[in-house]
Order: structure tokens, then C-alpha cells, then sequence
């Protein structure tokens, strides 16, 4: 079994706690279903979002998921002028089988333009 990465990413409606954990919850559980992981898979995530979204940790949404047991990680994206805003990326490393091009990375929502090719 190897470790590999998976990447996410959505934006987020509002700089609101219930748009950031409802958007956080709709992402991990698209990843999670994409590539049929368990919890138990996943050996870490590094969760960032852009400075316009400060209302609440990406990482308490997956910790109210049942992710107790997993190593989480916040913070902010570069402020790159032109970037996409309201925008909340995941990278979690899973412990799995799958070769590289088994891997579905996932983007929601107006993220999709980050990489078309990946949009559900």
C-alpha cells in the first residue's frame, strides 16, 4: 500500500461558519465517494483557503465528520492578484492501492475553472 495525494478544492458563498463547514463537508464527501476511501484511508489533510475566508476552520468540519483520527492542517493560500476568490482547497494523503491515474481529484462549484478536466 502506498501514499498518495488527492486534491479538492471548492469555493465557498459566503465568509460565513455555515458556508465554510457546509462547503467542507460537500467536498470531502465528493473525494471520499470518488475514489471509495474510508476515514480510516486517509493518513493526513492540509486544508488552505483564500484570505477572504477567516469565519472558521476548514478542519472543524471534517473533525465533526468523524475525522478524529486523522492529522488536519489550515491555512491560507497565497494572495496571487487575479486568483480565484472564496475559494477552500484540500490535499489528503490516502494510504491506498490505486495507481496515479486511478486517483479522481475533485473540484466543486465555481473551482471547476481551477482544472476543467477534474470538474463533477
Amino acid at each position: 500500500m502506498l501514499c498518495r495525494g488527492i486534491r479538492g478544492a471548492t469555493t465557498v458563498p459566503a465568509n460565513t461558519r455555515e458556508a465554510i463547514m457546509e462547503a467542507t463537508r460537500e467536498l470531502l464527501m465528493a473525494m471520499l465517494e470518488a475514489n471509495q476511501l474510508k476515514v480510516e484511508d486517509i493518513a493526513s489533510a492540509i486544508f488552505t483557503t483564500t484570505p477572504d475566508l477567516t469565519a472558521e476552520f476548514p478542519a472543524v468540519a471534517a473533525r465533526e465528520m468523524g475525522w478524529t483520527h486523522v492529522a488536519l492542517l489550515c491555512s491560507h493560500e497565497m494572495s496571487v492578484p487575479g486568483s480565484l476568490p472564496m475559494c477552500l482547497r484540500v490535499l489528503l494523503h490516502v494510504n491506498t492501492d490505486k495507481r496515479p491515474e486511478e486517483i479522481v481529484h475533485v473540484y466543486l462549484r465555481g473551482a471547476r475553472i481551477l482544472r476543467p478536466e477534474y470538474g463533477a
